[in-house]
Parts: C-alpha cells; sequence; structure tokens
C-alpha cells in the first residue's frame, strides 16, 4: 500500500456505503482495482456506477487501461496524483453531513418521494443522486439542492445503466443531459436522446383490483398498449 496521509485515510474511512468502501479497501491493497475485478470478484455488474460512488464522496480516481484475462484491454482504476488528493482534502470537510443536508432539503421541498416513479416511501430507502452524471457535470455545489434529486433504489439502478449506455456517455454535453427525462422528469425533451414522453401509473389501495382487471382484460405484455388505446379514444370523443 503507497504511502497515504493520515488525512486521506480518514477521508476514505469515513465512506461507510458498501459498494464504495468495497473499492476503496481493494486500491488501499492492490494499488488499484479493474473493471474485471469489480464485476467478477465482487459482484457488481455495473463497474462505471461503482467507481462513480466513489468520485461522488469526493475521492479522485484515475481511469487507465490494463490487459485484462481474455486479453483485451479494460478500464482499471486508482486514486488522483498528490496534486488531486490535495484539492480533494481542501474540500473534504463537512461533505458526509453536507449530503445528508442535501437528502433533507430535499424531502422538505419535494417530499419523500422517487423523482421517476413519483412513488411515496420511507426516507431511509430513498438515495440522492446527481441530476446530470458527475462524469458529465464535473463537481456540483452541494448547497443547491436542484441539482440533485430523490431515487428509488430501482431507479437509481435503471438511471445508472441508462445513462451508462447513453450515447452522450462519450460525448459529456451538459444541455443534452439537462434536457434528459432521467435528469428532470418533470421538464425534459427526451428519453436518452429517443423522443419519447412517459408517467408511471401507480396502483395503491382499492385501485389495485383496476390493476389486475386491467391485465386479466389486455394481458400484460399488453397492458401499456391498452391504456394509452384509452386515452387516445377519450380524447377522440
Amino acid at each position: 500500500m503507497k504511502n497515504y496521509s493520515q488525512e486521506f485515510l480518514d477521508l476514505l474511512e469515513s465512506v461507510t456505503a458498501k459498494r464504495p468502501r468495497t473499492v476503496i479497501q481493494h486500491i488501499l491493497k492492490h494499488d488499484y482495482i479493474t473493471s474485471e475485478e469489480i464485476k467478477n470478484v465482487y459482484g457488481y455488474n455495473h463497474p462505471p456506477r461503482a467507481i462513480r460512488d466513489v468520485r461522488e464522496h469526493g475521492i479522485p480516481l484515475v481511469t487507465y487501461r490494463v490487459m485484462g484475462n481474455d486479453g483485451r484491454k479494460i478500464a482499471a482504476y486508482k486514486f488522483g496524483d498528490n496534486q488531486e488528493l490535495k484539492k480533494t482534502l481542501s474540500k473534504s470537510a463537512g461533505r458526509t453531513v453536507l449530503s445528508k443536508n442535501v437528502k433533507q432539503a430535499l424531502i422538505k421541498k419535494y417530499g419523500a418521494k422517487c423523482f421517476v416513479y413519483l412513488e411515496t416511501m420511507e426516507e431511509s430507502i430513498l438515495q440522492v443522486d446527481h441530476r446530470i452524471p458527475y462524469e458529465i457535470y464535473g463537481e456540483y455545489d452541494e448547497k443547491s439542492v436542484d441539482h440533485f434529486m430523490l431515487l428509488s433504489p430501482s431507479a437509481n439502478r435503471a438511471k445508472s445503466w441508462i445513462c451508462e449506455h447513453c450515447e452522450n456517455w462519450k460525448k459529456k454535453e451538459v444541455r443534452f443531459c439537462s434536457r434528459c427525462f432521467w435528469a428532470f422528469p418533470e421538464d425534459y425533451d427526451h428519453v436518452a436522446g429517443k423522443y419519447e414522453k412517459r408517467i408511471s401509473v401507480l396502483f395503491t389501495g382499492n385501485e389495485i383490483e383496476d390493476y389486475y382487471q386491467l391485465i386479466e382484460f389486455a394481458g400484460e405484455e399488453t397492458a401499456q398498449a391498452t391504456i394509452k388505446k384509452i386515452i387516445h379514444e377519450y380524447f377522440l370523443k
């Protein structure tokens, strides 16, 4: 293990979430971690998401290429150089507390609900995510809560997969992301580059029976098409 300052080690130790902590501990022990190891050793199927988790704690990671087991070049990650580490340490004080404050500020402003699925849930389940991915926008001013959004765990996983497979993941155009459903579901022009509009329909309480009747009538695979047909016919009246 390299000789990192105690201050930097304390910052690493402050990360308690399982996925980023796993990546951090591996790098501390082996000096780097590969996308292959993240997936095959630790079972995280989306290595870029695991790396993003680390970076979102303010810890700089350098990406480079190494040879994988199959002879192809794969991504590898290590902590940034000394200058990057110094910059990180100068900004890190209070970051964990501030992140908790961001979550509470979002809940106070919007309620304890997922921005994408509009589902109300326990505050402890909700996760805070950057509206525009860190890899594209860069560092946010965490004092502005509107840079962030509340997501259910499933919505967060879905967003991560969509973002990492979007054409803009390489182009990194902030404007493109700022008009995407996955960043601003309340006001958007496209869904990951596709001209689409989406709405989540939740069935609760007595409405559950309506859901089952819909599935029985239309079939699970065509329920969405049936809903759209009913809406279309309603407005033609």
